[in-house]
């Protein structure tokens, strides 16, 4: 995923994230879902069109189609009232294969900061499928904030220094990221501990409580998603790359 998909990828999970919470509309939320969907499908297709057929250029920006889908489902769910469980079991697809995505940053593109990011993009699109197609709303909340915490610390933070040339990868930032994922998961566990409450929305990235999620961003040709909706990855947030799998759902 592009590093500048990869900032938009963290702008829509921040917003899903907030969608999950109860905090901002579903509807409200459609227009960044179109807009970060719209991105992810066409850059990537646009990326292989220009590839030449060259394997490695095609695989990193193969991902990116699952978090653009993701966006776009979730924006066609708050726009038309549709149920969440499509986008829910969708998700379970994109989380699978984000731990594939993530498994390759590590073995081929030995990158693995990105490595990391992907399996917190397939954790938060796990979540996604709980919610939404198993209707386990409890984990509405904790959805929401692992959300919004996804799209800052693996979206908004990898892309600035992806564009300002700080971006550094290797064992050491490999371990450090994994830390910092598990932190934030822990933080997100305690800040929605409590009952799940409601939300509006029927999907998203983040998705909806309704069953309905939504998910994240994916990188440019650098790979990535990116995966989200009021209870309900891209995208990746999912969760964009122009040569290699960086999530993250450009």
């Amino acid at each position: 995923m592009s590093s500048v998909g990869l900032l938009y990828v963290g702008a829509v999970l921040f917003i899903n994230g907030l969608m999950l919470l109860g905090l901002v509309p579903g509807k409200a939320a459609a227009a960044m879902n179109l807009f970060v969907g719209g991105m992810q499908v066409i850059f990537p297709t646009l990326i292989i069109l220009g590839s030449g057929g060259d394997p490695a250029t095609v695989l990193a920006a193969s991902g990116l189609y699952l978090f653009g889908f993701t966006y776009l489902y979730v924006a066609w769910n708050e726009l038309t009232g549709a149920g969440g469980e499509g986008l829910g079991w969708f998700s379970l697809f994109v989380a699978g294969c984000a731990v594939v995505y993530g498994s390759l940053q590590f073995s081929i593109f030995a990158d693995p900061v990105f490595g990391v990011i992907w399996f917190s993009w397939a954790v938060l699109w796990f979540l996604f499928f709980l919610v939404l197609a198993l209707g386990r709303e409890a984990l509405t909340r904790l959805t929401g904030w692992f959300t919004l915490l996804l799209g800052i610390f693996t979206g908004a933070v990898p892309a600035m220094l992806l564009l300002t040339g700080s971006y550094v990868t290797g064992a050491i930032e490999g371990i450090v990221a994994a830390v910092a994922g598990i932190a934030l998961f822990g933080i997100s566990w305690v800040l929605g501990r409590p009952g799940a409450v409601r939300t509006r929305g029927t999907g998203a990235v983040a998705a909806s409580a309704d069953p309905a999620p939504a998910a994240p961003v994916a990188p440019a040709v650098t790979a990535g998603p990116a995966p989200v909706a009021d209870p309900a990855p891209a995208a990746p947030a999912v969760p964009a790359a122009a040569s290699r799998q960086d999530p993250a759902p450009s």
